[in-house]
């Protein structure tokens, strides 16, 4: 049987991925893992080239390119196939470079967005809706809410972070698993 991808006939480039993508996603939240692994091979390219190009930093792309393939992942079920997924899909982009962008992953990332990217205006948009989060970060536990606001807020590594509290690196990490549960918890609430 011949995977989604073959299935689909050709049409302008971009119509083409969104079509075919949304075909893939569709047969992977079926369970096929042959679509779903085409699908993450061809978004991989598409998603270092758009950060490359608005962003730069080779180190700094694929590391957000992993960020999003993480991010779709785990978001998968969310996709509504009867949908766009380009949309969808930088969507997801977008949010994770400027997550990444206020862990300090790499400094300049907003001046780059911002003159080089026609999503200028929507990535100012997203950023100040993702700010609105600090007031959920302050609502957390006082060891949730240090660990986050360390390595999510400040930048600091695991390590570092660890340090600072005087703890292990280990019962950071938990902390910071548990914190970004809870705050997921309190956006699902809001929603």
């Amino acid at each position: 049987m011949p995977n989604v991808a073959e299935r689909q006939s050709p049409a302008e480039p971009y119509a083409d991925d969104d079509v075919r993508w949304s075909a893939l996603m569709a047969s992977a939240q079926c369970g096929h893992e042959a679509d779903y692994r085409q699908l993450l091979g061809e978004i991989s390219a598409v998603l270092s080239g758009y950060l490359a190009q608005r962003i730069g930093g080779q180190e700094f792309v694929e590391d957000c390119v992993q960020e999003v393939l993480i991010a779709v992942h785990q978001a998968r079920h969310t996709y509504d196939p009867a949908r766009k997924f380009r949309p969808w899909l930088f969507a997801i982009a977008r949010h994770k470079a400027i997550d990444m962008m206020r862990a300090g992953k790499r400094r300049g990332l907003e001046e780059s967005l911002e003159s080089g990217a026609h999503d200028a205006v929507d990535v100012r948009e997203n950023a100040e809706s993702q700010l609105i989060g600090g007031q959920l970060v302050s609502a957390l536990a006082e060891p949730f809410r240090e660990a986050i606001t360390l390595t999510k807020l400040h930048g600091l590594s695991s390590a570092e972070a660890a340090a600072r509290l005087a703890i292990s690196e280990s019962a950071l990490k938990v902390r910071v698993h548990r914190g970004i549960g809870r705050l997921r918890k309190m956006l699902e609430a809001e929603a």
